[in-house]
């Protein structure tokens, strides 16, 4: 009634004078305005959260989707935000509704999913242009808060990363094997060089059976006879089969009833006797 104003100190105001506009921006504090001639507009230069209301849209990979986001911006020009647009808060948002529609429809489904930054960056930029220089709006930040994917896409992805897991599994399990057969063989060679490390194998691996299985072996031969049968088949042992036999058989034979090793092709030794 007086003409006092009070502008706090998040606020900014314009002045009109017979309707038009002041060029200076009244600051935070007490002013005083012709109240026959002068109208004041306080502007709010906080920052502003707007949530975008969810937009269903096509992607590049026709793949329908629903998607919402959420703007934070504010007021860097008062004079442009009061005399360039009308409402501004309505602005903002229709335009972060058209802009959500326009970046999704030049994404695919999977980048909208993985690269959620690079969207929100996109996005910044593209309502960032058509607010900041005409209506006085700085974007500060733009995120997609969620991308609700339809029912059938969502079977078809989980079965996707479950044909993608077993993939993965058999995978490991093959080279698995493979790193075990090559140790295999290299241990097959070394016991074949030692011939006596064979047989502590067989013996360590009978005292594993009958630790597990809590019960007692009992073996159907000699340890012993595996040396005699590793020299039999070796045709430069003819000689040493020869005497085994000869211990086997009992009596050593007379001069008529000498044995014959016949060392054949292959490796073996065929022993004969009376």
């Amino acid at each position: 009634m007086f003409g006092f104003h009070v502008i706090r100190q998040y606020e900014q105001g314009i002045v009109f004078r017979w309707g038009k506009l002041q060029t200076k921006v009244r600051q935070p504090g007490l002013i005083w305005l012709n109240p026959f001639s002068c109208r004041l507009t306080s502007v709010n230069m906080q920052t502003v959260v707007a949530s975008v209301p969810a937009q269903e849209a096509i992607t590049r990979d026709n793949v329908t989707l629903t998607v919402d986001a959420v703007v934070y911006y504010k007021v860097v020009d008062p004079v442009k935000a009061v005399v360039n647009v009308q409402n501004y808060h309505h602005a903002v948002s229709q335009v972060a509704q058209t802009s959500l529609r326009s970046v999704i429809g030049h994404a695919d489904m999977d980048q909208l999913l993985s690269e959620r930054e690079r969207v929100n960056a996109e996005l910044k930029e593209v309502i960032d242009g058509p607010t900041e220089a005409p209506w006085g709006l700085g974007i500060e930040r733009v995120e997609v808060k969620d991308v609700a994917l339809p029912e059938s896409m969502k079977r078809s992805m989980s079965r996707q990363a479950e044909a993608e897991r077993e993939r993965r599994a058999r995978v490991i399990a093959a080279d698995g094997e493979f790193q075990a057969s090559k140790k295999l063989s290299e241990a097959a060679e070394a016991m074949a060089a030692t011939p006596g490390a064979l047989q502590l194998r067989l013996l360590q691996t009978v005292v594993d059976v009958a630790a597990e299985k809590n019960s007692t072996l009992v073996m159907p031969f000699p340890v012993e006879l595996l040396r005699f049968f590793d020299h039999a088949v070796r045709p430069e042992a003819a000689g040493v089969v020869v005497d085994a036999a000869q211990s086997l058989l009992g009596d050593p034979p007379g001069p008529d009833q000498q044995p014959q090793a016949d060392a054949q092709a292959g490796g073996e030794v065929l022993v004969t006797a009376p």
